[in-house]
């Protein structure tokens, strides 16, 4: 429910006021140096479940390692693995390439110039559709992220739940009301910055804020009370054992599936406790005899397994928590044709695209890559 509603004159006001300060006060990003809309397109893609700071070195590299829609396109696989390495939700660049192919094969390599156009392309939804459709082609259109829901929840008092899909609806109709139709797109950009300045979820500093005077929550006191977010359920607890496998000088390394969670990237071989169907977990030498006769079942690999006193290695999905236990293995020389994944020698390991909970793997056991 809205509590207070804006006239024109106040909305005028406001916009006025929003772009004088993003003006002189604008982050300057090196995606905004120009509104090419594969720029603006790979920092939106980027900028999810990310803060700037960390996205800018890896935009800077994917921008020098695949340059344009076509380059992009057509890149291997694996190297475009290795470009996200470190981001997480690779299933980003992958809809990311599925895009660039959707572009050149039915579009002409073209960008569709509306939001409702962009969205029928391979992992562009409502969001990032209007953040290209504004910064890249002045169609006034919202971009509804976290941080126009906050800004706008507390500049209105909007008391609709965001985590629900429908108050996406609501928040659009209200910002295409607010939004101006010159510099829709440095609108956008200044809500952006905006909410990640003066207008933070837990800090925020609307005493010196630039729009301090349209923000009815702070006025009331009650801000920190927008957005109304109901909270998620917790991640389920799983837990793994990671394999620190060598034979002679080189590490076994697995490629996950190429459906699911990680979908093609390198680990060590992960193995589910649960799976080991062990009647004490704790009991390393029960653990020790499940994992060597797993190897020998799947693989035909004979190995000595070892303990390592090390800490386990947690790492939060969005639906999953791992914890996993590290033990070393050496394996007697054989041929992997049964093993799914290769050796590889130590120098070759920073070559493979590794998820973030594998370097976490990496790092507590002291492999450097």
């Amino acid at each position: 429910m809205l509590t207070i509603e804006w006239d024109d004159v106040t909305i005028k006001d406001f916009q006025t006021t929003l772009l004088n300060w993003f003006d002189q006060e604008g982050r300057d990003l090196p995606w905004r140096h120009d509104h090419d809309p594969y720029h603006v397109w790979v920092s939106e893609i980027m900028l999810q479940q990310t803060q700037v700071q960390t996205v800018i070195p890896y935009y800077q590299r994917f921008m020098d390692w695949f340059p344009t829609v076509t380059a992009l396109a057509n890149a291997p696989e694996e190297r475009l693995l290795k470009a996200w390495q470190g981001l997480g939700y690779y299933s980003r660049v992958r809809n990311m390439q599925r895009c660039a192919r959707q572009l050149l094969a039915d579009y002409d390599g073209q960008w569709p110039q509306t939001a409702a156009e962009l969205t029928q392309l391979t992992g562009i939804g409502p969001y990032t559709a209007g953040a290209i459709a504004s910064i890249a082609f002045n169609q006034p259109v919202p971009a509804v992220d976290g941080n126009a829901y906050r800004v706008f929840s507390r500049l209105l008092k909007i008391d609709a739940d965001i985590a629900k899909p429908q108050t996406r609806k609501l928040f659009e109709q209200v910002i295409a009301r607010i939004i101006p139709r010159e510099r829709p797109g440095d609108f956008n950009q200044a809500i952006m910055d905006l909410g990640s300045s003066y207008m933070t979820a837990r800090q925020p500093d609307s005493a010196h804020s630039p729009v301090r005077r349209f923000n009815q929550a702070y006025l009331d006191g009650d801000e920190l009370q927008y957005p109304v977010k109901t909270k998620k359920p917790r991640p389920k607890p799983v837990a793994y054992v990671a394999v620190l496998a060598r034979m002679g000088e080189q590490w076994l390394m697995t490629q996950r599936p190429s459906n699911g969670m990680l979908a093609n990237l390198w680990t060590v071989p992960l193995i589910k406790l649960d799976d080991l169907d062990l009647e004490n977990p704790r009991d390393f030498d029960e653990l020790r005899a499940a994992i060597t006769a797993r190897f020998k079942h799947d693989s035909r690999l004979d190995v000595q397994v070892n303990q390592l006193d090390l800490r386990a290695v947690t790492h939060t999905f969005t639906h999953q928590k791992w914890t996993i236990q590290l033990v070393a293995a050496t394996v007697t020389p054989a041929d992997l044709a049964y093993f799914a994944g290769q050796s590889v020698a130590p120098s070759a390991l920073a070559q493979l695209p590794i998820p973030k909970v594998q370097a976490k793997i990496f790092d507590r056991a002291g492999i450097e890559l």
